[in-house]
């Protein structure tokens, strides 16, 4: 993708990096793929202020997005790249050979017109869906199952993706974008490529109030406050505020949030730190 860097004409645009939405190729959603999406302001179930810094911005609809590639062996061509504002991968619209319409996460090199498909037995070329089991070793995969027929979990946000480094009896090794090295069965079904909009990370919005437009309000830094709203609060003149921590005390840097003997600690080989997990 390309980035777009605008002239200072405005303090707005001084600093702002933007997309140039060079793979975009339609600007109108399919009609047939479009939910509602309800807004919650950070209220709960009882109107009450449950999660800070949420609320306004520009209506959205949420956009269908087929992450099971459950229909099988039927070719799809693709019809168009479109910006889904749900999330920071392009969305790819495919029409199927039987005449349904469905969304995919848009890998990157996609092009209008190109046939993809998913089965057990197609060839592992980039928007092609298939099991771990049938894919040669160093391919980029995306929008990975963690269970058989569960739908891909797994490297589904902007330019990620995991890398098949080995295949066991039983499990595929995969390094995932935090480096982590880690088991997922092979008979689960992944997608080939890497995910669409891999410039995501080096945008800068230029001025708060695109952040508005999104629904996020200005968040206050706990040093700013006083010692009853934050544990950072408080001090004469610009006081540190100590080791940086939530507001419920949780330190950012160095606490280990991991459960212990947590089910899964078996299927990862290697941390993302490099250490290797206690058996």
């Amino acid at each position: 993708m390309a980035l777009r860097k605008f002239k200072p004409v405005t303090a707005g645009t001084r600093w702002r990096i933007g997309n140039a939405y060079a793979e975009i190729t339609s600007d109108k959603p399919e009609k047939s793929l479009l939910e509602p999406k309800k807004r919650t302001g950070g209220r709960n179930s009882s109107g009450h202020l449950s999660m800070r810094y949420r609320g306004g911005g520009h209506k959205k609809k949420y956009r269908i997005v087929d992450f099971k590639r459950d229909k099988k062996d039927i070719a799809a061509t693709v019809v168009s790249i479109e910006y889904d504002p749900n999330r920071t991968a392009f969305i790819a619209l495919l029409n199927y050979t039987d005449g349904e319409k469905r969304y995919i996460l848009a890998p990157q090199g996609l092009q209008v017109g190109t046939t993809i498909i998913s089965g057990d037995a197609v060839a592992p070329e980039v928007g092609n869906a298939l099991q771990m089991k049938n894919m040669p070793l160093g391919t980029n995969v995306h929008n990975i199952e963690m269970q058989p027929g569960q739908g891909g979990k797994l490297a589904r946000s902007a330019g990620s993706s995991a890398q098949l480094t080995n295949k066991e009896e039983r499990y595929a090794v995969l390094k995932m974008p935090s480096g982590e090295l880690r088991k997922v069965l092979v008979n689960c079904y992944a997608t080939v490529g890497v995910v669409s909009n891999s410039d995501h990370s080096l945008q800068s919005m230029g001025k708060a109030g695109r952040n508005r437009w999104k629904g996020i309000k200005p968040r206050n830094r706990g040093v700013a406050m006083n010692p009853v709203d934050h544990p950072m609060g408080g001090g004469e003149g610009k006081a540190s505020g100590g080791q940086p921590r939530s507001r419920n005390g949780q330190y950012s840097r160095g606490l280990k949030t991991r459960t212990r003997g947590k089910a899964s600690d078996k299927l990862i080989i290697q941390r993302k730190n490099g250490s290797k997990l206690a058996k």
